[in-house]
């Protein structure tokens, strides 16, 4: 095959299979370079961790958040580990061409790590929980939120819930974290029958899982516009609120994502 650039990045095996619907190298990678615009919006400057396939068998996965032995530009010591981050269309497709399939962030940018800025509530509903149930939970966390006067924004997970975005300033990691868990273990009061804060599965059946553990230093919630590493390549995709009962978790996906990016 004839040697392939993009944006100036030599890309190695695009024809390689990467999901089992052989959707290959270059196809994660032209998707990368059709959207990066979107998700640099989203993941510039922040902390990420990301996980790497090289092909269509899961077993290949691995999650990587630290940059050792690699030409990434941006790195950041914390608590005497390194961390990296991304700031330009380039290195996006850099991620891609080593394997990156799906971009993680944390809810705080580089220059400032003491201070977080993005909350995050992933609704992660029992296997056999209908999906009416799940959006039912959904609206019930944004009505928490809308009466504590937080906009907030909703994402597919690209699996089987959906996610919830609320920017928020002026709060240190520990006040971050402990005002998320309230808000969780509010709607798990509230509503028992229907939300849990318990991380065990043994306990989520027929309910939703409210995992409120993301906002802790450290943690990362998967990019708004990340493909997954799944049958099919899902995207966490960006949703209005109006679209909540038209689009399924796992709806969007790199063959039909164009169609929703308006």
């Amino acid at each position: 095959m004839k040697e392939i650039k993009i944006n100036g990045i030599k890309i190695s095996s695009p024809e390689k299979i990467i999901f089992k619907n052989k959707i290959t190298k270059l196809d994660v990678i032209n998707y990368y370079n059709d959207i990066s615009n979107y998700l640099l919006k989203h993941i510039k400057n922040r902390p990420i961790s990301v996980i790497r396939c090289h092909s269509a068998n899961n077993k290949s996965c691995f999650f990587k958040k630290h940059p050792e032995n690699e030409s990434i530009t941006h790195k950041i010591k914390i608590n005497k580990a390194e961390y990296f981050y991304l700031s330009t269309k380039k290195e996006i497709i850099y991620e891609a061409q080593m394997g990156t399939i799906e971009f993680h962030f944390w809810g705080c940018t580089a220059p400032e790590i003491n201070k977080p800025n993005l909350m995050v509530f992933d609704l992660d509903p029992d296997e056999n929980l209908p999906i009416k149930k799940l959006r039912e939970g959904v609206k019930l966390l944004k009505q928490v939120l809308d009466n504590l006067n937080l906009k907030s924004y909703l994402k597919t997970s690209g699996g089987k819930g959906y996610h919830i975005l609320v920017p928020i300033k002026n709060l240190n990691w520990k006040n971050f974290s402990e005002f998320s868990k309230q808000i969780a273990i509010y709607l798990e009061e509230k509503y028992p029958d229907l939300f849990t804060t318990n991380i065990k599965k043994i306990n989520r059946k027929n309910k939703i899982f409210i995992d409120f553990l993301r906002n802790k230093k450290g943690a990362t919630c998967v990019a708004p516009y990340s493909l997954r590493a799944r049958d099919n390549a899902p995207i966490s995709f960006p949703i209005a609120w109006a679209d909540l009962n038209k689009i399924k978790p796992n709806e969007i996906t790199i063959k039909n994502y164009k169609k929703y990016l308006k």
